[in-house]
């Protein structure tokens, strides 16, 4: 089985939870690869390099997608393009709407840049409020866990979103967005990703 990390916002190839991950899967599930590809560009490129990434995978052995905060809502499009599984952390499901954050009135052309160097300009806010999460088109594929303590998103926005649309949604008490405890979730990451 392939499993492709997707991290999040101000994160990069070796995020903590990524590193984590595959840690686990060399030691206790051999017959797993984990790809951690650094996501830093354009939303656009991002998409289009983790679907022509899952169709290459897909062909060898079956390929799920392991996304965090930005990296939820980027797996939940490639799922939907490509059949693959999904399995969710603190999923964002507007970006469009949370990252006005670094929306301002300035000329500059861009808003924020990320620990991982992407530079967010407005064309890239246009992209996520011209792709927006509207349906799951294969939500039995889709696994999604989410800590109600969540700092940053709204909890219970994506849990409401994501059981509309069928998917199987695991809510748990405290926590942060960043899923700290990652570590001990590993056992019950494993699990839903060999079911999805």
């Amino acid at each position: 089985m392939n499993i492709v990390y997707v991290h999040g916002l101000d994160s990069d190839a070796n995020s903590n939870k990524g590193l984590l991950l595959e840690q686990c899967c060399q030691e206790n599930y051999p017959d797993s690869k984990v790809y951690r590809p650094d996501l830093n560009q354009s939303p656009e490129q991002v998409f289009s390099y983790l679907t022509k990434l899952v169709d290459e995978l897909s062909q060898e052995a079956k390929t799920v997608l392991i996304g965090s905060s930005l990296g939820g809502y980027f797996s939940t499009l490639v799922s939907n393009r490509t059949g693959c599984g999904a399995l969710l952390l603190n999923p964002s499901t507007q970006p469009y709407v949370t990252l006005q954050r670094f929306n301002n009135d300035n000329s500059n052309e861009t808003l924020y840049t990320t620990s991982g160097g992407w530079a967010i300009t407005k064309n890239h806010l246009q992209w996520f409020a011209e792709h927006p999460l509207s349906s799951i088109v294969n939500p039995k594929k889709v696994a999604v866990l989410i800590k109600e303590g969540d700092e940053l998103l709204n909890a219970s926005l994506s849990a409401k979103f994501y059981s509309e649309q069928g998917a199987r949604v695991i809510l748990q008490e405290g926590g942060d967005h960043r899923f700290s405890d990652f570590r001990e979730h590993l056992p019950e990451v494993m699990r839903l990703v060999q079911q999805l």
